[in-house]
């Protein structure tokens, strides 16, 4: 109790953040289908939000070191603001792509700015508990979100005025705090080329994470639609994938820490091959196994991030974490910036379903290349552990670097210190 209390500011800032920054993009879809927009021209504004959101991650430990972690995080929930607050008062697709942009880089600009400070207020006695926190409150905050859509009304100045003020809150915890001002990091260098040179499966893994990931949250509203869903049956959908997804990770920890994580990887893309199937077999069928077919594309596919990362960092060493952390979300970030408009594009050409055939020929793809690696290299009998590995800003990796170094530390006790 003592530990969530010393947090609770923290915390409180990003379930503020996540239930607006959450919502926005399925509000977008809706509202663009409202406004008549074509669903390129919604898949073009989720595609926008990680342009924002890669521009974020670079730019915010950056800034934090010329102005300091309150003012950085007081100038990136402006900027998310003030997106959401202009979407009513220019009706343009480009435009609201722009607003699009604004809403990633305050995501990931405050995102950068809370890890940052919780990283420095962990010690490795609190560092596993506060990670299980942090990851219960990001989740949480996630499926509110979704859950969310379902009393918003598209296309509104009042909706998208609620998730600004939403947005605003989030400055308070934060700003008015007692705890001391850690010292800024230094920002991770961003080297692409050590994800590839460490696992390329991995890569691999990622980009395609990030595909079903963006092309699911910022299309499956329009999805829904053209399925029959009502939109309080879409914020259930939407809701259902986060909560599979939450589902997902104990099972998913302990095959990727028991098994070869190659086959981990495999099986889950080919479970993602057959939700996505059961998905469209669903149509049609009522509400229920719509529902049910979501909660399981949530379990499917969620992991798949977390486990591929665990990949990776089995063959990096400590001094290379931080920057695989950066690198690896360098890539999934590529993968959700290409998806949403190539999904929508497809599904405004070919129906519905294109959007799962999109996702599945991804996967079937990572099955691919993940059996021709397994006959490139054999695993390695010591590993890391498995550990949730939120997509949320280039720092994560300095607070995930010692929960995958626990098993080290049991075998050489002097790794046991603080970055």
């Amino acid at each position: 109790m003592r530990l969530l209390i010393s947090f609770a500011a923290l915390f409180l800032s990003v379930v503020l953040l996540q239930v607006s920054s959450g919502g926005v993009g399925p509000l977008d879809a809706l509202s663009g289908l409202e406004l008549e927009f074509t669903t390129a021209q919604i898949g073009l504004l989720g595609s926008a939000h990680f342009v924002g959101f890669f521009i974020g991650c670079w730019w915010a430990p950056r800034l934090m070191g010329s102005v300091g972690h309150s003012r950085a995080f007081a100038a990136f929930t402006a900027t998310g603001g003030i997106g959401l607050l202009a979407h009513m008062l220019v009706i343009d697709p480009l435009a609201w792509a722009g607003m699009r942009v604004a809403s990633g880089l305050c995501v990931a600009g405050c995102y950068t700015v809370v890890e940052s400070w919780l990283q420095a207020m962990v010690t490795n006695a609190t560092r596993a508990r506060a990670m299980g926190m942090y990851r219960i409150v990001d989740l949480g905050a996630s499926l509110l979100a979704q859950l969310m859509l379902g009393i918003l009304e598209p296309a509104s100045y009042v909706s998208y005025n609620l998730l600004a003020l939403l947005c605003c809150a989030s400055l308070l915890p934060l700003t008015l705090t007692t705890v001391r001002q850690p010292e800024t990091p230094k920002a991770p260098r961003l080297h692409p080329r050590l994800a590839w040179l460490k696992s390329p499966l991995a890569v691999m893994a990622v980009v395609v994470s990030g595909l079903t990931a963006a092309a699911f949250r910022m299309v499956g509203p329009v999805y829904g639609r053209e399925v029959g869903l009502t939109d309080q049956q879409i914020a259930l959908f939407l809701a259902a994938f986060v909560a599979g997804g939450a589902a997902a990770q104990i099972p998913a920890g302990w095959l990727a820490d028991k098994f070869d994580r190659r086959w981990v990887l495999i099986g889950f893309s080919i479970l993602g091959i057959g939700s996505c199937a059961i998905t469209v077999a669903s149509t049609g069928m009522g509400a229920g196994p719509v529902f049910a077919a979501s909660a399981f594309f949530g379990f499917a596919t969620f992991p798949i991030y977390s486990v591929a990362a665990a990949h990776a960092h089995d063959f990096a060493d400590s001094s290379e974490r931080v920057e695989l952390s950066a690198a690896l979300l360098f890539f999934f970030a590529l993968g959700a910036i290409a998806s949403p408009l190539v999904a929508s594009t497809l599904l405004e050409s070919l129906g519905p379903a294109s959007l799962f055939f999109l996702i599945s020929a991804g996967h079937l793809g990572l099955v691919v290349f993940g059996l021709m690696r397994m006959l490139a290299r054999p695993t390695l009998a010591e590993r890391t552990s498995y550990v949730y590995a939120p997509r949320t800003s280039f720092l994560i990796g300095r607070l995930t670097r010692r929960g995958r170094e626990r098993s080290a530390r049991k075998q050489d006790p002097g790794k046991d210190r603080d970055d």
